[in-house]
């Protein structure tokens, strides 16, 4: 796998987390799901493609490296954050509405930690394609 294949492995896990993340926004405020409970956020788990002991056991041989996978979407599981509201349809016999128990700023964080995971893939793919280019060049000249 070469580096441009491997930085496009790095884009399409980051893109999806960012695709969660806009979720979890999103659902913010919302006191239910589909199924009737209090929306759970979910978070992405990635890593590489190919284990390290994978790696090591083709050690003497010219193995490829794989870039990187998304493993799973897990819902987090953090307690609903209640909010006092009696005359909302969703309260419960107390006046109390549950919410996701989801921290809205380490969200945006993580968003921006993901986007600049993205822009540093962007900028090794260029990086590569250029490399690439520029050995071409130097095979015209010879």
């Amino acid at each position: 796998m070469n580096a441009m294949e491997i930085s496009r492995t790095g884009l399409d896990v980051e893109w999806r987390r960012l695709e969660i993340i806009a979720q979890n926004i999103a659902n913010v405020n919302s006191t239910v799901s589909a199924s009737g409970e209090s929306y759970r956020p979910l978070r992405l788990i990635s890593g590489p493609a190919m284990s390290f002991s994978d790696v090591m056991a083709n050690r003497g041989q010219a193995s490829e490296l794989h870039g990187v996978s998304v493993y799973s979407i897990e819902p987090q599981n953090l307690p609903p954050h209640r909010v006092y509201e009696p005359g909302h349809p969703q309260a419960d016999a107390e006046g109390f509405v549950s919410y996701s128990g989801f921290d809205h700023a380490a969200e945006m964080a993580l968003m921006i930690k993901t986007s600049r995971a993205y822009e540093a893939n962007i900028v090794a793919m260029n990086a590569a394609r250029q490399m690439y280019s520029n050995a071409l060049q130097i095979g015209k000249r010879g």
